[in-house]
């Protein structure tokens, strides 16, 4: 693509406000929504189960949608759609849960609705961000870029579930169509703010730097260009890294609030105040891992392996203090126990996702957005995965033992063995060196150019 000035710093933070709307949206639907369907509304947790898998099914166009991004070579009207798209999901997915109270029939099928619009809106919005972070953004700083952008996401968890918790006290449907439609307008006015004059106005040739040495990047169809992308063996085994990992994590995501309210007794905006624990630990273990990478000299390859296989285990370990924690009661430490699997998902998120941008960037120009695309559909296909067989397995549980406490402490270990499986993968994946092959110059790439072409532009 021509040559752009790369962002700045202030660029950066800018972009990285679109994160934050993002998560703040998305914190509603997969956190609050599900705890009042499953505690206060009294349904199975397959149900908000099925409609976050629903949206995260959707999320695997994130290829497709990645791919229009780079055709097309401008990535904002993909950002702005999309957040429009997954505002008014937000809404009508509130709207839909508290219908539920009257008609569940009614409320259920507008659920559905709602969570479509939030899987399309979350997958043109994140994917094509994060095409023009690794377009945009010079590579030595793509991996500070990755811990900023990733850091207000979080941010926007944090601030929702703790300002969510307190107007929802005390709980009434009403109030909860109300919060949920001043957070889905604000984020759309925050992400349209963040985006305004961020990319250059003129639309982009697909012409690679003279730098480079492949010349002209071709516009290929996507069946064209998927291929090319899984034929380079390290994004093709970091996709599956990211599958299984994602999968350990996406199968707690739905079952912590619903776990601290039947085996804690904890109220709705208490519970949600533990979703902003959460999310307050994956801020602080992902600012550990930039401060400490930083200091140590951490854009080693090895450091991100360290710091990625680090964070699995001990993410198992949390998961396992959890299963732990319903048999010993009201004396266990949930906060602090909840906050360190924060810290543990955080470590090894921030390392994972330096090593995606650094892989997207790494390829040539115009492959941005469905290099972004494929590890997006891994981890929506784990997300769908893990959110239905956490919630699946707590309600087939809880029918077999006809016990909260060993329900979720059967899930919870689960969960903890995937995690150490995704350390082993990570050990295997993560910092391995790219195979590289010298060409002369003039000398044709072979067929498939777009994964030889780092090991082309390093000669």
């Amino acid at each position: 693509m021509s040559a752009a000035a790369p962002l700045g710093w202030l660029g950066i933070v800018r972009l990285g406000l679109v994160q934050t709307a993002l998560g703040a949206i998305v914190v509603l639907t997969t956190s609050t929504l599900n705890r009042v369907m499953v505690v206060e509304l009294a349904l199975p947790a397959l149900v908000p189960g099925a409609l976050v898998a629903l949206h995260h099914v959707l999320q695997m166009l994130r290829p497709r949608l990645g791919h229009g991004s780079d055709v097309g070579g401008r990535r904002t009207p993909w950002i702005v759609g999309g957040m429009a798209l997954l505002s008014l999901g937000g809404i009508g997915a509130a709207l839909a849960t508290a219908w539920m109270e009257t008609n569940l029939a009614a409320g259920i099928a507008l659920a559905v609705a709602a969570f479509v619009m939030i899987g399309l809106g979350v997958g043109a919005a994140g994917t094509t961000l994060l095409a023009l972070l690794a377009k945009r953004v010079a590579p030595g700083r793509r991996a500070a870029a990755a811990t900023v952008v990733w850091v207000m996401m979080i941010a926007g968890f944090i601030v929702t579930a703790g300002l969510a918790g307190h107007f929802l006290d005390p709980f009434t449907s009403l109030r909860l169509v109300a919060v949920a439609t001043a957070v889905c307008v604000l984020a759309f006015l925050l992400a349209l703010f963040a985006v305004r004059n961020v990319e250059e106005s003129a639309a982009p040739s697909f012409e690679a730097p003279e730098d480079f040495g492949v010349g002209p990047v071709p516009r290929t169809d996507f069946r064209c260009a998927i291929r090319e992308v899984w034929s380079d063996t390290r994004a093709r085994h970091f996709t599956i890294f990211v599958f299984v990992s994602m999968l350990a994590y996406s199968a707690q995501d739905l079952i912590l609030e619903p776990f601290a309210g039947l085996v804690f007794g904890l109220a709705p905006g208490e519970s949600t105040k533990l979703s902003g624990v959460q999310n307050g630990g994956v801020l602080a273990g992902m600012l550990l891992v930039g401060l400490c990478s930083t200091a140590l000299g951490g854009r080693r390859p090895g450091s991100l392996r360290a710091w990625t296989i680090g964070g699995c285990i001990a993410s198992a370990a949390m998961l396992s203090g959890l299963a732990v924690a319903g048999f010993v009661g009201p004396e266990w430490p949930l906060r602090p126990s909840v906050f360190l699997l924060g810290l543990a998902n955080g470590a090894f998120a921030v390392a994972a996702i330096g090593s995606m941008m650094a892989l997207a960037g790494a390829g040539p120009p115009g492959s941005e957005g469905i290099r972004m695309g494929l590890w997006g559909g891994a981890q929506a296909i784990a997300f769908a995965v893990g959110g239905l067989a956490g919630t699946g397995a707590v309600d087939l549980a809880r029918a077999l033992l006809d016990s909260n406490v060993g329900a979720y402490a059967i899930v919870f270990a689960s969960e903890a063995i995937v995690f150490l499986l995704a350390a082993q993968l990570a050990a295997r994946v993560v910092g391995t060196p790219a195979p590289a092959r010298a060409y002369a110059p003039g000398e044709p790439l072979p067929a498939t150019p777009r994964p030889q072409a780092e090991a082309w532009a390093r000669q």
